[in-house]
């Protein structure tokens, strides 16, 4: 089994060279690593290695949707690689006055953002996340370990390889980024009582790894929520505007956290749209799962449950609930919502205003696909996660959610009495 402590260790030993880099040393690293990830060499090897995941995925029954976080292809790999350009781009949070003050004792008080420390990333099928959390990370001026699940291992090992060579390239610690290997869950089970060296645990992947997390980490953690997103489809809406809304964000990647879950219709325009909303979703190959009051108009629909309303399919999979009004729609949706983001389609101020005040979801967007809630359609770079909590960061988590601060304090002699 692979020493934990070890990397724990050369984490510590290596943060405080990484605290003191400039924003030019960070930001060459970053531009570098933008280019090694897109040589064709080393393109070619990670794309090798991801191929072997996939075909082991396909192998193992690997769902549609989780496949497809999984697979990466030149168009995926020059994204993460415009992710890292852009967070080099993006003003260095480090040092940054958050606020200063003299108060009557004469201190001279000054509230500055620092790097977090150590941070510690367990995540799911997606390798984009190995170099998304490298570059937040890495800017925001803190040492990262990641553990990747079994499923992109090959992918990761290939890309975290990169990096670091990148890193001794560019005369800094390769250690500053570390890759846990091992995929024995056990080893995630030591991982999250890292405590002694991790400052930070982040979980990014399904309900299941989440919860874990949660449940038996020893190192404070920050939620990045699992993703049953609602669109509510007003009285007042207009209608030839929802229907690609709901399309984007239902069906143009489905095994993503941002995609929509779950339709909320008003029951007034039941005639008007639902054959409409029908007829697109089924060229689509959308699975519906409906109320009564849908059904009569959606007759094919298949009856909903109490579970499909809360649940995250990452599927061609949808469920539809109507209601009387924009007060329903949003108790329904602030009983089965993840917190994560949620939308009305309306060309009414009023509800639409009514509706951003209600929904209790870290996004809540107005007549737009909930599929923009990233850190790169956000203008982060890349993002760490989705946080659905309230504590420290929630949304989108970019380079200024991976920090914290300290007060500076200069006197003159002070002395309290």
């Amino acid at each position: 089994m692979i020493d934990l402590n070890q990397m724990g260790e050369k984490a510590a030993g290596v943060k405080y060279r990484l605290q003191a880099a400039t924003a030019m040393e960070k930001n060459k690293v970053l531009l570098e690593a933008a280019k090694a990830l897109t040589d064709e060499a080393e393109r070619e090897q990670i794309l090798k290695a991801n191929a072997e995941d996939i075909r082991r995925g396909e192998a193992n029954g690997m769902h549609p949707g989780m496949l497809d976080r999984l697979r990466l292809d030149e168009k995926r790999m020059e994204a993460v690689a415009e992710g890292l350009r852009q967070i080099a781009e993006l003003e260095d949070p480090i040092g940054e006055v958050l606020d200063q003050f003299i108060p009557e004792n004469g201190l001279h008080i000054t509230k500055v953002r620092v790097p977090i420390g150590v941070i510690g990333i367990i995540y799911e099928s997606r390798p984009n996340v190995t170099v998304d959390a490298f570059g937040l990370c890495f800017k925001a001026g803190n040492v990262v370990i990641l553990k990747g699940g079994s499923d992109a291992i090959c992918s990761n090992i290939a890309i975290a390889s990169c990096l670091r060579r990148v890193l001794a390239k560019c005369g800094m610690p390769e250690d500053v980024l570390q890759l846990i290997e091992d995929t024995d869950r056990a080893v995630a089970a030591e991982f999250m009582k890292l405590n002694q060296y991790v400052d930070l645990l982040i979980p990014r992947g399904g309900a299941g790894l989440i919860r874990t997390v949660v449940e038996n980490s020893t190192i404070p953690v920050i939620e990045t929520g699992t993703g049953n997103c609602h669109i509510f489809v007003d009285e007042d809406a207009d209608l030839d505007k929802a229907l690609p809304i709901i399309i984007n964000a239902k069906t143009q990647r489905i095994g993503v956290c941002n995609a929509c879950e779950s339709l909320v219709i008003h029951e007034k325009i039941r005639e008007a749209f639902l054959p409409r909303l029908a007829e697109a979703l089924k060229t689509h190959q959308v699975e519906m799962r409906a109320d009564a009051a849908v059904r009569e108009y959606i007759p094919e629909a298949e009856e909903a449950t109490e579970e499909d309303f809360g649940k995250e399919y990452l599927d061609y999979i949808i469920s539809m609930k109507t209601v009387a009004g924009v007060e329903e729609a949003i108790s329904h949706i602030n009983r089965y919502n993840t917190h994560h983001s949620d939308a009305i389609i309306t060309e009414n101020k009023e509800h639409a205003q009514q509706f951003l005040k209600g929904v209790d979801s870290a996004c809540v967007y107005v007549n737009a696909s909930t599929r923009f809630t990233d850190g790169f359609e956000f203008g982060f770079g890349a993002e760490i996660g989705i946080s659905t909590q309230k504590l420290h960061a929630r949304g989108p988590m970019g380079l200024k959610e991976l920090t914290s601060y300290k007060y500076t304090i200069v006197g003159n002699g002070e002395v309290r009495g």
